[in-house]
């Protein structure tokens, strides 16, 4: 075999190990998945948010078989304790081999949910932790920023913006639950406090500056 072959056969080789011999792979190329034997976190542990609310990110797990390939078509059962709940309780894993919940925190922390599938020995398990949600809330309005940009408040709960800096800004409402609050002309001094009854997540900006905008959601 000429050196030039000899090359070739190595490189078919190395390819071929590195997706499993074609048939069965690492997880780094093609594969034809076997059973799934395994099941990984994806995405959403370790999220801290407040009690009695959907948490911002779903959890998701992902199932592989023995030799690491995605495998879908996996029915994943899903249970929440410390009193969340989870919503679908029981979800199919994707072409990708992912699968997902979305969950909401209970009244205590710190709180777990497991997702398993049959035949697994060991379940999967996500911890979240919570906190009562915040009743009064400040924003400063900047040249030309709110500082924080974004914010979180429990229904019924205030939001006190102050003006400061040599601009003029305004408080202008452009998007959440109706009615929307009424707009503070542009100034530099002052102070307005909002209280939210509404959830939902409110949108707003300066009407002089382009790009001056800020967000707060209201939960639970």
């Amino acid at each position: 075999m000429s050196r030039a072959a000899r090359r070739a056969a190595l490189a078919v080789a190395s390819l071929l190990a590195a997706c499993g011999g074609g048939d069965k792979g690492s997880g780094t190329g093609p594969c034809t998945p076997g059973a799934a034997t395994q099941l990984l976190v994806n995405a959403g542990n370790a999220q801290e948010w407040y009690f009695n609310n959907p948490l911002p990110a779903a959890l998701s797990v992902k199932a592989l078989d023995a030799n690491n390939c995605a495998v879908p078509g996996v029915v994943v059962n899903w249970a929440a304790t410390g009193g969340g709940v989870v919503s679908p309780t029981q979800s199919t894993t994707s072409a990708s081999g992912v699968a997902s919940t979305t969950d909401s925190i209970g009244s205590s922390s710190s709180q777990t949910v497991t997702a398993t599938f049959t035949g697994l020995s060991t379940p999967v398990t996500f911890t979240v932790t919570a906190s009562a949600a915040p009743t009064t809330a400040a924003v400063d309005v900047k040249d030309n920023f709110f500082s924080p940009q974004n914010g979180v408040i429990k229904t019924g709960g205030t939001v006190t913006w102050t003006w400061g800096g040599v601009n003029p800004h305004s408080l202008t409402f452009n998007s959440g639950p109706a009615p929307l609050p009424a707009e503070t002309a542009p100034q530099m001094t002052g102070t307005r406090a909002i209280t939210f009854n509404s959830l939902g997540t409110y949108g707003y900006h300066c009407s002089v500056h382009g790009g001056m905008t800020g967000t707060l959601q209201v939960v639970h």
